[in-house]
């Protein structure tokens, strides 16, 4: 019996580093890590920090890009870089307060806190830059602001889509920060664009509990695997 449990878990080893070298071979899976910056965590007591974010969890990210990029698996990543004179910065809004809801041009604005600005520490991606191919700027126009990865709120496209087509991706695992605005809005885009998507739900982190619950819901609605934790298995059938 113990013979042909060991025989067991080679073949499935096998399978998984075959399957591994088939997509790096065909880069057909990406990874895109979404707006882990400094802002953003409470280890670097970010402007905008999102409950959780704290070093272990940035760690935690880093390890398991780390490991997808051993398997073969492309990474990309976004970067909220904001102009001083953006939009969405309470600041720019006379008598207006972090978090009041505006509308601006007929869309709904959430102001913040002024957060990524271009060439400043905390608008730094804290995983090692060296692991991505690519990271894609949004929220560069200060117009308009940019949850997704893919395209701002006017409907300009980032040069994601084409960078992922370029590279024969077809399927993409998405984590990061924040769960119920950046996360999502990137992987629904990523979905509407075509993708197999795949979202880790311990990898990314919330702004709010009910809103990151929501968040979850409309992803699965629109076909988006959820998965709790990272499972290499998980990936190798994906």
């Amino acid at each position: 019996m113990k013979g042909f449990v060991i025989v067991g878990l080679m073949l499935a080893l096998l399978l998984c580093v075959n399957g591994n070298q088939a997509m790096a071979q065909a880069g057909k899976t990406a990874v895109i890590v979404v707006d882990v910056q400094g802002d953003f965590t409470t280890w670097k007591h970010g402007s905008l920090a999102v409950p959780g974010t704290d070093e272990k969890f940035v760690k935690q990210v880093e390890t398991t890009t780390r490991e997808l990029a051993n398997k073969g698996l492309l990474i990309f990543g976004t970067q909220d870089w904001h102009p001083a004179n953006h939009v969405s910065f309470y600041t720019n809004h006379p008598g207006k307060k972090p978090f009041d809801v505006i509308k601006v041009n007929g869309k709904t604005q959430v102001l913040w806190p002024p957060h990524c600005v271009q060439g400043t520490e905390n608008a730094r991606v804290l995983v090692d830059n060296n692991l991505f191919l690519a990271i894609v700027k949004k929220g560069t126009d200060p117009r308009y602001d940019s949850y997704s990865g893919f395209q701002d709120d006017g409907g300009h496209k980032t040069e994601m889509d084409e960078i992922l087509k370029r590279n024969g991706v077809t399927k993409v695992i998405v984590y990061g920060i924040a769960t119920d605005y950046c996360v999502k809005a990137t992987a629904i885009d990523a979905a509407n664009a075509g993708y197999k998507v795949m979202v880790i739900e311990s990898l990314c982190r919330g702004v709010a509990p009910n809103t990151s619950k929501a968040a979850i819901e409309e992803m699965k609605k629109k076909g988006i695997t959820i998965v709790k934790d990272y499972d290499p298995k998980l990936v190798c059938s994906f």
